[in-house]
């Protein structure tokens, strides 16, 4: 018989194999704690034991915030994580423990993000399904996958290596080029962006299973740059943005292809592209790398009922505000931004 339980701020264990790839990078003490240490969040961790030993594994942060509200929610800053069971009776008392806590709490809503999409949610959860993540297969013969993709990607992937661009990939060397890079090319897009220190403690926390990677123009100028985590045999995007002006010399193409050359070569077995909203442009450019696409499971919980939230750029009400941010000036974005992207986990 399975028993869940919230575990104590400062009590520590060891998770099973068999959990691991499940749980995630974004599910581990390692980010979950780096993210309160950045953003003050108060962590909550579910775990469920048997005889055997543990069985599953449930970790929240809880985020207050004046506008995107209050809430419990799994893989802060990731795409998915932090929920891993054994059976579907032992994810049943975890996610039931999940609601008592919610109800402790006094939070809006509770979600939980995790691989499994074509999973229906048990009672009092409901599915949003309006996320999916991309896995490309890698290969020790990139001339092989290169091969596999449409002669139209093919072409644009040739030409991006013919434009003069550089890359480098590295830890906290590269961290001011990153940041530089990704708080433009997000403030281009209209979407707010974390501070150089969250990069920083980022790095830090994680130390070898992240690296930066930061693009070049044949002038020296930053192109686009990327954070990428090495979890298991996957590397995953977590971040990877090119600024505008640069989009039609294939630049995307060249940081994308670039990254899976050096993750073949390192002989990981997967690189996510990360999560996309159904429908959407960076949708049509990942479905280019000819993925496995995979929908993920958001489940959220409604303690006091009405609508799912819309913490996403497909909500009409964020069009507005998405608009007005790229037109503020660069110090204002880069004051107000950490504030408000640490309200959307």
């Amino acid at each position: 018989m399975t028993h869940a339980r919230v575990l104590g701020r400062d009590e520590r264990v060891e998770l099973p194999e068999s959990l691991l790839s499940s749980v995630g990078f974004a599910g581990l003490d390692s980010w979950m704690f780096f993210t309160q240490k950045v953003y003050g969040f108060p962590v909550h961790r579910i775990v469920s034991e048997s005889d055997a030993g543990i069985d599953g594994w449930l970790a929240f942060v809880h985020v207050r915030h004046p506008i995107f509200g209050n809430y419990l929610a799994t893989s802060p800053f990731g795409s998915y994580g932090g929920f891993g069971y054994a059976s579907t009776a032992v994810r049943d008392a975890l996610l039931e423990k999940a609601r008592e806590l919610a109800k402790d709490l006094g939070v809006e809503h509770v979600n939980v993000r995790f691989e499994a999409g074509e999973e229906a949610p048990p009672d009092g959860w409901i599915q949003d399904p309006n996320y999916s993540t991309f896995f490309v297969d890698l290969s020790s013969n990139t001339d092989e996958l290169l091969r596999s993709f449409s002669s139209d990607h093919r072409n644009h992937v040739r030409k991006s290596l013919k434009k003069g661009f550089a890359i480098r990939f590295g830890h906290l060397e590269l961290l001011d080029d990153a940041y530089e890079t990704l708080v433009r090319s997000m403030h281009e897009l209209g979407s707010p962006y974390h501070s150089r220190n969250y990069l920083r403690a980022m790095a830090e926390a994680l130390g070898n299973a992240l690296e930066f990677a930061v693009m070049y123009s044949a002038g020296g100028e930053p192109v686009g740059a990327g954070a990428f985590i090495l979890h298991g045999d996957a590397a995953t995007n977590l971040h990877a943005n090119i600024l505008r002006k640069f989009r039609p010399d294939y630049a995307g193409e060249f940081l994308y292809w670039s990254a899976i050359e050096r993750y073949c070569a390192k002989g990981f077995r997967t690189f996510d592209l990360g999560r996309s909203l159904n429908g959407s442009g960076n949708e049509v450019f990942k479905l280019k790398w000819k993925p496995r696409r995979q929908t993920l499971a958001y489940w959220y919980h409604l303690p006091k009922g009405g609508p799912l939230p819309e913490l996403n750029q497909k909500s009409p009400k964020f069009q507005l505000a998405i608009r007005v941010w790229r037109l503020l000036p660069s110090v204002v974005v880069r004051t107000l931004g950490p504030s408000l992207i640490r309200g959307i986990v």
